[in-house]
């Protein structure tokens, strides 16, 4: 018998980490216990399960993933300029998260970018769009269902 390997209609345990280009971790779960998804139930983004197929239990690896794999490029349209008196007694800082609920009252997080006494920039991209991430992975268990 074969052994199972990860593709369409199986079910992985593994441990990961996702790292910067500069080496800091994202995320991991190598301190934890590991984690596991069915492919293609939308727990790991396509490019990141895609990356996976072809694998066993006991494979490691570290993956190279492409912006265009991960979170995609930013999209300056996704960059707004917000009245400064939409924060009324808000203390802003560069860097700062801000959850805006969109008209389906959906939270939106954006980051501050810059702003002064009249307005406030804000980045609606994903704070990983645009960049090379790094997937260490050590593959724990593959099940077909």
């Amino acid at each position: 018998m074969t052994e199972q390997r990860i593709g369409q209609n199986t079910q992985v345990t593994l441990h990961f980490a996702l790292r910067l280009e500069n080496g800091d971790t994202v995320d991991s779960t190598f301190d934890k216990s590991p984690a596991t998804f069915k492919v293609g139930d939308g727990s790991l983004l396509p490019g990141f399960e895609a990356a996976l197929f072809g694998f066993k239990a006991g494979d490691k690896r570290t993956l190279e993933i492409l912006p265009e794999n991960a979170f995609g490029q930013p999209n300056p349209q996704n960059v707004q300029i917000i009245a400064r008196s939409q924060f009324k007694d808000m203390e802003l800082s560069q860097g700062l998260l801000v959850i805006f609920n969109d008209a389906a009252n959906t939270e939106l997080p954006g980051v501050v970018k810059e702003f002064d006494d009249e307005q406030v920039t804000i980045d609606f991209n994903h704070p990983l769009a645009g960049k090379t991430l790094t997937f260490d992975v050590e593959i724990k268990d593959v099940q077909a269902l």
